[in-house]
């Protein structure tokens, strides 16, 4: 099991792309990850053939754990691993950091790594030793989490490894309640997005089940704990992009020429959203207790909806690109997250996030605030639509523009109502008068 990031401990190994007996070359996609950060395909560390599958399908192990061997000398014999095989020179362990093969010489019982415990809260420890230091510091994205509510992470006993709290974990215990309620401690293991009233609901005959795939369950655990969290609003602006449209019909052939980039709306919004939060600090800003953390980088998340979830890779200093860096920074990310080759730090650290389900023909909509941020906005359909225009004479007339619908869902904890009209006013404005010198 790779090591995906510095403060990652653990992934699960959620599906397998090669079986045994199956021949494989080096730096070929054999397996495919999912940590609390990001899904990723892992190559193959040699070629030769898949000899032993350790580590079956929707198990959690900690980094380092051998999770296959690969027989990388031809001819030789290849079978269904029942027990622990004999120790082979010619058997390559599968995994980043995995140990030398000297020291792989026992496979794990079927039982090694049974499903989760329920989280549970445990006395505080004061040593140094493994189990407090994953527990203690299993990621500076949970302990942000734990501090801005007030809770232990010390104290508290998560379902990772040597009961490390993980984001899940540490989501669902606020979306309980757990922390807001004196004396109580509910598990923090209820199913993801589950209710706090009335029964859960029970299949039907007929129905299908099946279990929610990681980026699944994470992102329902991550919608509940927004919810849970940030005190949300909605505003909504009608925005007219005929300039924008204008000048991308007259530039684009030369841009991808020059760029071998595709030119689309996207780069204008991002560019002008940037400069426009420049003037808003709020709207790039995060609660942290009773503080606003005013963040001077501009990291702008892009959702992109996926055939098996949703992610938001993050253009980091978004502030510092022009429009063909723009473009680049976001088709590359797209790119790589649609084939499972983004890094954990990819979709870290958003400081702002857009959300455009105007592609898929949606006018309008109220996007959750991504936790640690305070604003996300989300981009409508855009349509030509017929509008009123006043004439330098002061004549109104009709005419067909290109418009859009923006919402922008913001925590209104810290910003206050009209800070957000102003923002999105500003947005209005500066795409309503792009210079096309930007370009």
């Amino acid at each position: 099991m790779p090591q995906m990031g510095e403060s990652i401990a653990e992934g699960t190994l959620s599906k397998w792309l090669k079986r045994v007996g199956d021949e494989v070359k080096r730096d070929e996609p054999i397996f495919e990850i999912s940590t609390d950060k990001v899904d990723a395909e892992i190559p193959a560390p040699a070629a030769g053939v898949l000899a032993e599958i350790l580590v079956t399908e929707g198990q959690t192990v900690a980094v380092q754990t051998v999770v296959a061997r690969l027989e990388t000398e031809k001819g030789a014999a290849v079978g269904v691993a029942t027990a622990a095989p004999a120790p082979s020179v010619s058997a390559a362990p599968v995994g980043a950091g995995a140990p030398p093969v000297k020291q792989a010489t026992t496979s794990p019982s079927p039982d090694r790594h049974p499903s989760p415990a329920p989280a549970t809260i445990a006395a505080p420890a004061n040593g140094n030793g493994l189990e407090e230091r994953l527990r203690t510091r299993s990621s500076p994205l949970v302990r942000k989490i734990a501090a801005e509510h007030g809770v232990e992470i010390g104290a508290m006993r998560g379902s990772g490894i040597q009961g490390r709290v993980t984001k899940r974990d540490i989501e669902q215990y606020l979306a309980s309640g757990a922390a807001a309620t004196a004396g109580q401690r509910p598990s923090m293991h209820a199913p993801a997005g589950a209710a706090t009233h009335g029964p859960a609901p029970e299949p039907w005959a007929g129905d299908r089940v099946e279990p929610m795939s990681k980026i699944r369950a994470l992102t329902s655990d991550h919608m509940v704990a927004s919810r849970h969290t940030n005190a949300h609003v909605t505003s909504f602006f009608e925005i007219d992009l005929t300039r924008i449209a204008r000048i991308r019909h007259k530039n684009r052939a030369a841009f991808e020429a020059q760029t071998g980039q595709k030119l689309t709306y996207l780069p204008f919004i991002i560019k002008t959203v940037v400069d426009t939060l420049k003037q808003f600090p709020v709207l790039n800003a995060a609660v942290a207790g009773n503080s606003i953390i005013y963040r001077k980088q501009y990291n702008i998340g892009i959702a992109v909806a996926l055939d098996w979830g949703l992610i938001v890779p993050v253009i980091k200093g978004a502030d510092d690109l022009s429009l063909s860096g723009l473009t680049k920074n976001l088709n590359d990310l797209a790119d790589r997250a649609r084939t499972k080759r983004l890094k954990p730090e990819e979709v870290q650290q958003a400081t702002f996030t857009i959300t455009n389900p105007g592609v898929f023909g949606s006018l309008m909509g109220t996007p959750i605030i991504p936790l640690g941020t305070s604003a996300i906005l989300g981009l409508g359909a855009i349509e030509k639509r017929p509008k009123v225009i006043t004439g330098p004479d002061g004549e109104d007339t009709i005419a067909i523009r290109t418009c859009a619908y923006f919402s922008l869902s913001f925590d209104h904890r810290i910003v206050d109502g009209a800070d957000a009209d102003r923002f999105l006013a500003a947005v209005k404005a500066g795409l309503e008068s792009f210079p096309e010198t930007a370009l």
